[in-house]
C-alpha cells in the first residue's frame, strides 16, 4: 500500500508517504475539532444553516490548515502542488456542468 502511494505522489521514501499520511490526519482531525467547538458554543449550530454554511467555509480554511502543516512537517510543495490540483478539478466541474 505504501509503495503504490509512493509512485502515485511521486515521492521519494515510505518517510515520506508516512508524513503525508500523518498531515492529512492531523487537518482532518483538527476540522473535526473545530466543528464539535462550533457546536458546541452556538445554539443554532445544529441547523441545516449552519452546516450549509460550514461546509462552503471550511473549504478554504482546509486548504490552509493543510498547508500549514504540510509546511510545518516539510512538505509544503508537495500539499502546495496537490492543493492546485485539486482546485484545477473542482473548476473543471464547474465549468463542464455549466456549458
Amino acid at each position: 500500500m505504501f509503495q503504490k502511494l509512493k509512485e502515485r505522489w511521486k515521492v521519494k521514501s515510505i518517510n515520506d508517504v508516512v508524513i503525508i499520511l500523518i498531515v492529512f490526519a492531523l487537518t482532518g482531525t483538527s476540522i473535526m475539532l473545530l466543528r464539535r467547538l462550533l457546536v458546541a458554543h452556538f445554539e443554532w449550530a445544529e441547523s441545516k444553516w449552519f452546516t450549509y454554511t460550514y461546509y462552503w467555509a471550511i473549504i478554504p480554511f482546509y486548504n490552509v490548515v493543510l498547508l500549514a502543516y504540510g509546511y510545518i512537517f516539510g512538505k509544503f510543495n508537495f500539499f502546495w502542488e496537490f492543493e492546485k490540483r485539486t482546485m484545477k478539478r473542482i473548476r473543471n466541474l464547474f465549468v463542464r456542468k455549466s456549458t
